[in-house]
């Protein structure tokens, strides 16, 4: 009874002095943390689940109406003589990982409408799709 007391206390280990080994140097302190840290099973998960819970839009439906009405704006843009007119286009960008999509807007002079490449080309280098234009608002200030 007596033995088995000895073994629940370790008094026959307790004071003995720390073993250093002779061989091989002590792990740092940083690498002794790493071996407690918890173990990530599920190895890219939260960003899975923060990927899915990212609202996007659905792109805007344009009626045939505001879809003339769109094209006469863009010919005043264009086809103005001198300076052209300071605009804002607000377009849809679809999202590279899911359905749907956010609507950007841009300011600035449109260079040129490229309709062979179905592009908007403005003033700053900025090249945007004519399918996926929403709106453009023509005027000095662009609003």
């Amino acid at each position: 009874m007596k033995e088995q007391n000895k073994e629940k206390n370790y008094e026959d280990i307790i004071n003995l002095p720390h073993h250093v080994s002779p061989i091989h140097p002590p792990m740092p302190l940083s690498d002794r943390a790493a071996q407690f840290a918890p173990f990530a099973a599920l190895t890219g998960y939260g960003e899975v689940i923060k990927e899915t819970a990212r609202q996007t839009d659905r792109k805007p439906e344009l009626t045939e109406e505001e879809k003339q009405e769109l094209d006469y704006k863009l010919q005043i843009a264009v086809s103005l003589p001198g300076e052209k007119p300071m605009v804002t286009i607000t377009y849809f960008v679809p999202d590279k990982k899911k359905a749907g999509g956010t609507c950007h807007r841009v300011q600035g002079r449109i260079r040129k409408a490229d309709t062979d490449r179905g592009k908007l080309i403005m003033d700053r280098g900025e090249e945007i799709e004519l399918e996926m234009v929403v709106d453009i608002t023509v005027g000095a200030d662009g609003a």
